[in-house]
């Protein structure tokens, strides 16, 4: 098991707080959690803790943006996405200002915090937004080059981060490119398209496939917005189906764009794993995941029973 990806997030701050003098970070009192802790404490000058204000978090960064300056915005993903949406429409994605709000404890998988803070609808509000990125990294390997890549990019970018400690998909020799879906095993029996923890699964799911003789192709997609419509496409016309993966409502994040793409390019059947329109619920995270079907054995049979 690797690092959470909010851990990887922390250590990337650190390497980016020493290269960029541009780089600030702001943070709503939740600086040991979302791991900015770390660069409060080396560059206390570049650092912002707001308190429990999540509104003026965002309108503080749009600020900062606004004077020349990289402000990452910390906190967790309900609060960013939820209380402070109206600021992140209107404060940053309507004058397209260069803020990067990294967004930790989204998903189910936040565990015993319960449905009040269980982020399930966070992709689908920062979907909607013109100018907004949207970025989903699957391990800490893969959250290190999303953050390097995020201060290099002209825009607003959102980072959903989790709490869970993740398996690790890629190593040290990986590099993110913005826009792109990463084909993680070949086959023309099945697709799973998978964002986030879910690639993981993804991944363990289209190995027990394999050994039954099922042949799935396995695509992670890291950046939602702009989706990567090519190999979605290529997916839907060489395989016999579609089954998409994520910790997240099915309305509005991953399975609704692959659905999108899929309906404009290349028609075909596409079955829709993740929250299936309710809130969550306290629980350890291996309990919710196991409830809510996101497991590779509950991917296996989906797939099983259309094939």
């Amino acid at each position: 098991m690797g690092l959470a990806t909010r851990e990887a997030y922390g250590n990337a701050l650190l390497q980016l707080g020493a290269q960029n003098n541009n780089v600030v970070v702001l943070d709503a009192d939740l600086s040991k959690s979302t791991k900015t802790a770390d660069f409060a404490q080396q560059y206390n000058d570049r650092f912002f803790n707001i308190g429990i204000a999540e509104q003026n978090l965002m309108g503080i960064a749009a600020g900062l943006a606004s004077y020349g300056k990289i402000p990452f915005a910390s906190t967790f993903a309900v609060f960013a996405t939820g209380r402070a949406f109206e600021i992140i429409r209107n404060s940053i994605c309507y004058p397209n200002l260069n803020v990067k709000i990294a967004a930790t404890h989204a998903g189910i998988s936040v565990g015993e915090d319960g449905g009040s803070h269980q982020s399930i609808e966070d992709i689908a509000l920062m979907n909607s937004l013109p100018n907004m990125s949207v970025i989903v990294p699957a391990d800490a390997h893969e959250t290190k080059e999303v953050i390097k890549y995020a201060a290099t990019h002209e825009g607003p970018v959102y980072i959903r981060l989790g709490r869970l400690a993740t398996e690790d998909i890629f190593d040290e020799s990986y590099t993110y490119e913005y826009g792109k879906g990463v084909a993680l095993t070949d086959g023309n029996d099945v697709a799973i398209i998978a964002t986030g923890l879910m690639t993981a699964q993804a991944k363990i799911a289209a190995q027990i496939l394999k050994d039954d003789g099922i042949h799935a192709r396995v695509i992670h997609i890291p950046t939602i917005k702009p989706i990567d419509r090519d190999i979605i496409a290529n997916a839907a016309r060489e395989t016999k189906f579609i089954v998409t993966c994520e910790e997240h409502s099915v309305i509005g994040g991953l399975g609704s764009v692959v659905a999108d793409v899929t309906s404009e390019t290349h028609p075909t059947k596409v079955i829709k794993i993740g929250i299936n329109d309710v809130f969550g619920e306290s629980g350890t995270p291996a309990q919710l995941l196991e409830k809510h079907g996101m497991t590779a054995n509950h991917v296996v049979a989906v797939v099983k029973k259309n094939i």
